[in-house]
C-alpha cells in the first residue's frame, strides 16, 4: 500500500503543484512516470492516505496513530537516499555560491553551487537518529502522535530552510515570496505542532 501511495502520490503532487497546466492539458502524460516528475510533498500524502487505508482494513489490530508513530521512524532514510541519488544525478541543485564546499555540478553548467542535495540528506539521516532515540527512550510505548508530530516538525521544517539554497523547479516559484517547496512544507509542520500537542493533551487525560 505504501509504495503504490509513495509512487501515485509523488507523481500526481508534482503534476499538480508544478506543473498543472501542462498536466491538465495532456492528462495522458501523467501515467508517463519514467519522464521524470515527483514531489516529496505529493508522497507524504499518498503514504498517509495509504497507512489511512491500512489501519481502517486491520482496525482491529492497529491504529492509524499506532502505525505512523513507527514508519515515520523509517522514512527520513528513504528521503536520504532519494537526495543521493539527485545529488548524483545533479538534479535539484543549489544556488551559486562562493562556500569552500560548493560543488560543480558539470552536466548543468560551471558554477561552484551549494550541493543542497546533501545538505538534506544529511539532515534526514540527524532527524532519523532523533525519531529513533526518541521511541527507545519512550519504551517503545509513545503517546499516540508524539512520534508523528516530532516527525512532521523536523523534516518538513528542514526542508522549509534548507529550500533557501535551491534554485527553483518550474519558473513560475521566480515571481513567488517562497519557493513553492516552503508553501507546501508549511501545512505539514503546523500539523506536527498540532498532533504534538495533541499527544500531550492525551497524556493528560490518561
Amino acid at each position: 500500500a505504501m509504495i503504490i501511495g509513495t509512487v501515485a502520490g509523488a507523481r500526481l503532487g508534482h503534476c499538480l503543484f508544478y506543473e498543472p497546466s501542462y498536466y491538465l492539458a495532456n492528462p495522458i502524460e501523467i501515467l508517463k512516470i519514467w519522464n521524470g516528475g515527483l514531489a516529496s510533498h505529493g508522497a507524504a500524502v499518498g503514504i498517509l492516505l495509504a497507512i489511512f487505508w491500512f489501519s481502517r482494513k486491520y482496525k482491529s489490530n492497529f491504529t492509524f496513530m499506532w502505525v505512523v508513530d513507527r514508519i515515520v521512524i523509517t522514512v527520513p532514510l528513504a528521503g536520504a537516499m532519494i537526495r543521493f541519488g539527485n545529488f548524483f544525478n545533479s538534479e535539484i541543485i543549489g544556488y551559486p555560491t562562493d562556500k569552500p564546499w560548493a560543488v560543480i555540478f558539470t552536466s548543468v553548467d560551471m558554477l561552484p553551487r551549494h550541493p543542497s542535495q546533501l545538505y538534506e540528506a544529511f539532515s534526514y539521516l540527524i532527524i532519523f537518529g532523533i525519531l529513533l532515540g526518541l521511541y527507545l527512550k519512550l519504551k517503545r510505548q509513545p503517546n499516540p502522535g508524539f512520534i508523528f508530530g516530532v516527525f512532521l516538525i523536523l523534516l518538513f521544517g528542514a526542508r522549509f530552510l534548507i529550500e533557501y539554497t535551491k534554485e527553483v523547479q518550474s519558473a513560475f516559484e521566480t515571481s513567488m515570496i517562497m519557493h513553492m517547496g516552503q508553501l507546501l512544507s508549511l501545512p505539514f509542520i503546523i500539523a506536527g505542532i498540532a498532533f504534538v500537542v495533541y499527544s500531550f493533551r492525551k497524556a493528560k487525560k490518561v
